[in-house]
């Protein structure tokens, strides 16, 4: 077995073994807390740029199934794990882990003692770190980590927008939703389609004027990776769309993009929230939704609560207390910073999409 190195930002080395790609790979290291679903989470385009650790013991164990995804690639810079587990117990299944990663050219690195590695983030926070199977020159993987740009600051989603314009569903459906694709994930789709939705998906950097022409009864602003201050694009169209007076739905770095148009700053979070049971409350009626959460930037709670006239937290997060939606006060806009197309089991939050269809 080949052995394989993660050297953290901060100097920790964790040894372990290789797994997937035999090489070397860089990113910011995050960890998801779900117990099941790790192939919706290697393929979701909001993990780009990041190397992701799984809390869950054995990962691999019910295989890979090609329907059983988010976007067409695995979006993850790497991978690390305790068990990975290349044998497979369900029939269905196409292929393995291993085979999987091999064939998307995944760098990962497993029998990693992953409660320790997450207590050091939980602790330090979020930072860079390289993986190499190809090397244990600590020195070398430390200057090729030193070249790795910080994920604050970083524009993404314009690697893994669509490269053209695509739609989705029937074009004599009742309505007509124009989707920014930041980083849209399958299901979000497939959530719309199934409420009598026509969709055209935008490329990222499309100009507000060709959305327009559209003539779209509303504008979705999709989730998606990076740093969402370093998007002054995406955010010039949203002040647009604003204005246009459509009804406007945002989901996860949607609602950060909604938050800067209307003026409100984002932040860095200091280890992110990535998981499948967070709990959110819901400040209108008062119930709590388990929530499947994936993001690393924040809406800055004193800026919503201190301009009552321009916005109103409509959710948060029992766990922190972060702002988890919003919505405008002077325009049709909400958003929301968890993924309700998500199904970590209960459907709580499917509604939000009920909600933005009767706006329409």
């Amino acid at each position: 077995m080949t052995k394989a190195i993660l050297l953290l930002e901060d100097g920790t080395v964790f040894t372990g073994k290789a797994g997937g790609r035999v090489g070397t790979t860089t990113g910011e290291i995050c960890f998801n807390t779900g117990m099941t679903g790790y192939q919706e989470i290697f393929t979701d385009p909001s993990y780009s740029g990041q190397v992701l650790v799984a809390t869950n013991v054995h990962i691999g164990n019910y295989g890979i199934k090609d329907s059983e995804v988010e976007s067409e690639s695995i979006k993850i810079a790497g991978f690390v794990c305790r068990n990975f587990n290349i044998e497979y117990s369900r029939q269905m299944a196409d292929r393995s882990i291993q085979d999987y990663f091999e064939k998307e050219g995944i760098v990962a690195i497993h029998d990693v003692d992953t409660r320790a590695l997450v207590q050091h983030i939980r602790t330090r926070g979020a930072m860079n770190c390289i993986i190499s199977s190809e090397t244990d020159d600590l020195d070398e993987l430390k200057k090729r980590l030193d070249a790795t740009p910080p994920m604050a600051g970083l524009e993404l989603s314009s690697h893994v927008t669509t490269g053209k314009p695509y739609t989705i569903g029937n074009e004599d459906a009742r309505h007509r939703v124009a989707v920014m694709d930041f980083g849209v994930k399958k299901n979000i789709l497939r959530c719309f389609d199934r409420r009598d939705c026509y969709l055209k998906v935008f490329p990222a950097k499309t100009d507000f004027s060709e959305v327009k022409a559209w003539d779209p009864d509303a504008y979705f602003l999709s989730n998606g990776p990076g740093d969402p201050a370093a998007m002054s694009y995406a955010v010039e169209n949203i002040k647009k769309m604003l204005d246009d007076g459509k009804p406007l739905f945002g989901i996860c770095l949607g609602q950060q993009l909604l938050a800067l148009a209307a003026g409100l700053p984002t932040y860095k979070l200091h280890h992110g929230h990535r998981g499948i049971n967070h709990p959110v409350k819901n400040l209108k009626s008062g119930k709590s939704e388990i929530t499947s959460q994936n993001h690393g930037f924040g809406v800055h709670e004193e800026a919503v609560y201190d301009t009552p006239s321009l916005v109103e937290a409509t959710h948060i997060n029992l766990n922190d207390d972060t702002v988890e939606g919003i919505r405008l006060k002077n325009y049709p806009a909400f958003s929301v910073q968890y993924h309700p197309e998500a199904s970590p089991g209960p459907h709580d939050a499917r509604y939000l999409f009920d909600e933005f269809v009767a706006m329409m």
